[in-house]
């Protein structure tokens, strides 16, 4: 395989990344490619740089050095919405939904963007037949059907978590960046949105910061693990359960128990 075709065979690759505070390195010369339909989960004890990561490859943060390739394409200084738009959605730990607005309309407004209505499909929106039966479809993927009239802002947290993720990926994101996504919700909450996750994340590329290993275990494919900026192991679930290093970088903590 020649190199055009390596590359283009990775959704997300990152090459030599280093991301510099004054005399604070964060990031530490990381690699790391992530192959299309994946789902990756990254792990580390506070302060490994996992957010700082989320913000180089979602473009909020400018890297010191290094590169960043969305489908061979390099992103690395490119901003936010521009990577967006070539199919790269962030969601953070604080929902971002319109609050004002119903379930439906939160969602159809995502619909209507990835089919190209852009800043017209606020005229005759009611005509708007396709969209309207792809935000129905999604809806019922999310078990949020019964609720389509309420206002985003009167769902429960892990409703809001729910629609939130619909939103990203009814607007076409192929690759989807989670920032916690089950952080605040009960155990039960958990194993339903776990579940919901891996259906809607299915044939996309989902890479996810979470703390909850009962969560990178059901979830992820391969699990990249962090410290002090450093990848110091990425591989299978299994592999890193039984991993010396992720082992010791946990010692201490409360996650170490969970490994």
């Amino acid at each position: 395989m020649n190199g055009a075709a390596a590359t283009q065979a990775h959704a997300l690759e990152l090459r030599h990344l280093r991301k510099r505070f004054g005399n604070t390195e964060i990031i530490r010369d990381l690699s790391m490619t992530i192959r299309h339909g994946e789902r990756v989960a990254i792990i580390g004890p506070n302060g490994a740089g996992k957010s700082t990561l989320f913000n180089l490859i979602s473009g909020g943060t400018r890297a010191t050095s290094g590169e960043v390739l969305l489908d061979g394409v390099q992103i690395t200084s490119k901003r936010s919405f521009e990577i967006n738009r070539l199919g790269l959605a962030r969601s953070f730990q604080i929902s971002n939904l319109f609050f004002n607005l119903s379930v439906f309309d939160n969602l159809r407004c995502s619909v209507l963007w990835s089919m190209g209505y852009r800043y017209a499909f606020w005229r005759r929106l009611r005509h708007a037949r396709d969209a309207n039966q792809r935000t129905e479809e999604m809806l019922e993927s999310l078990g949020l059907a019964h609720r389509r009239a309420e206002l985003a802002s009167r769902l429960s947290y892990a409703e809001q978590r729910a629609l939130e993720i619909g939103m990203t990926v009814a607007g076409g994101a192929r690759v989807i960046l989670l920032d916690e996504p089950t952080a605040g919700m009960s155990r039960g909450e958990t194993a339903h949105f776990t579940g919901l996750l891996r259906k809607l994340t299915h044939g996309r590329t989902l890479l996810t910061v979470e703390h909850d290993m009962s969560v990178v275990f059901n979830l992820a494919d391969r699990v990249a693990v962090l410290a002090q900026g450093e990848l110091i192991a990425f591989d299978t679930p299994e592999s890193i359960r039984a991993n010396a290093l992720v082992q010791q970088a946990y010692l201490g903590t409360a996650d170490a128990e969970l490994l």
